[in-house]
């Protein structure tokens, strides 16, 4: 397969990929599709790599070694994305149905991160944050229609075409201290998922107490924001944290249990009109643990990674596939994989594409991965 190592020049190749499909014909590619599990080819490099979106016409997202890539074609021909300047590493995180490309790169002097936008065709991309010191990455997403969402400087935004149009608010019942510490979904009719944390010292009871939880703001900036319940609050060891909201208005995330030797992590999902605790699918068998990663536009697919921890190291862990209701099942490794291969997901479509990767577990090195008709190939392991 032919490397291309440049994004300029790609207009041509991406011709016909701007245009989303439909339901109707995305239900139909899901009904027509060939079950498969295809390894993405890699950038030359570093080995390493991590299918995070999907756009258009097959076209996929993520990373190649430590690089900002995208992949095109039945073949998915790998093509590097400009990183802005100054930056070393990064990936991209989403991208809009006009191929506006959002992601997230980190400089090595500093490990200071930005939050970048690249237009697919174009030699450059451009920093949209303030670089984060300390920070290795910044959370951003983009909706089809190219609203653009990250927390800048400690402060949560929106762009629409590379100009701010809100700042998004801490939630009015949140405890003192509260800010927004990322912003990871937003849907097509503009609703965007988030994380906030707030601390304080409770004199009276002579705690400390500290809350992690899922915020939603709906489309358009003239409702309040919700606070999404949680299991657990009020303690430091608990962070529940929402990764992504589908169309209907559906989060799904974790309940993180940090303390010591003993991690656990809860899958959670929260649903309209968000005035319950979160529902809790389940667990993949012969998994202890379960994290919710992405979710498909309008079929209730939820994806992410189940793990088993041995002294608080992920020793093994699968990719996952949820349709909404019984069990989450499992998604196969290629043909030829050993016990040692792991596997996660983390981005899912409406015509049944899964994104993730497939990691060595001896080397560590992962590679970018596609389940086509995932529905098709999702099993129950025994336990």
């Amino acid at each position: 397969m032919r490397s291309v190592t440049a994004a300029a020049g790609a207009t041509a190749v991406l011709a016909g990929l701007i245009t989303a499909a439909g339901p109707a014909s995305a239900a139909a590619a899901a009904t027509a599709c060939t079950p498969s599990v295809d390894l993405l080819p890699a950038l030359p490099g570093p080995a390493g790599g991590t299918v995070a979106g999907f756009g258009a016409d097959g076209l996929a997202i993520g990373e190649s070694g430590g690089r900002p890539a995208y992949w095109t074609g039945p073949e998915h021909t790998v093509h590097a994305v400009p990183l802005p300047a100054g930056f070393e590493q990064g990936s991209i995180k989403a991208v809009s149905a006009k191929g506006l490309m959002v992601g997230s790169a980190t400089r090595t002097s500093d490990r200071a991160a930005v939050a970048f936008t690249h237009q697919i065709g174009s030699a450059t991309s451009e920093a949209l944050t303030t670089p984060a010191a300390g920070q290795s990455v910044v959370d951003v997403d983009v909706n089809a229609s190219g609203r653009v969402v990250a927390v800048d400087n400690g402060v949560a935004k929106e762009w629409v075409n590379g100009q701010a149009v809100r700042e998004l608010p801490v939630p009015a019942d949140a405890i003192p201290g509260t800010r927004i510490v990322s912003l990871t979904g937003i849907n097509k009719r503009g609703d965007i998922v988030g994380t906030a944390t707030g601390s304080y010292f409770d004199a009276e009871n002579d705690i400390e107490v500290t809350k992690t939880f899922p915020v939603v703001w709906p489309a358009g900036g003239g409702y309040p924001p919700y606070s999404l319940q949680v299991w657990n609050g009020y303690h430091s060891s608990f962070s529940t944290i929402g990764r992504d909201i589908d169309d209907r208005g559906t989060v799904v995330g974790l309940e993180h249990y940090h303390y010591r030797n003993d991690p656990t992590r809860t899958p959670a999902v929260w649903k309209k009109p968000y005035d319950a605790l979160p529902a809790d699918p389940g667990r993949l068998g012969g998994h202890r643990d379960l994290e919710l990663s992405g979710s498909s536009p309008t079929t209730n697919v939820a994806v992410g990674t189940a793990t088993t921890f041995e002294e608080s190291w992920p020793s093994y862990f699968q990719a996952v596939y949820w349709t909404g209701k019984g069990a989450p099942l499992a998604l196969p490794h290629p043909a030829g994989s050993t016990g040692d291969t792991l596997s996660r997901a983390f981005a899912a479509t409406d015509d049944d594409r899964v994104g993730g990767a497939v990691v060595d577990r001896n080397t560590q090195a992962s590679t970018a991965v596609v389940w086509n008709c995932a529905s098709k190939q999702a099993y129950a392991p025994r336990s």
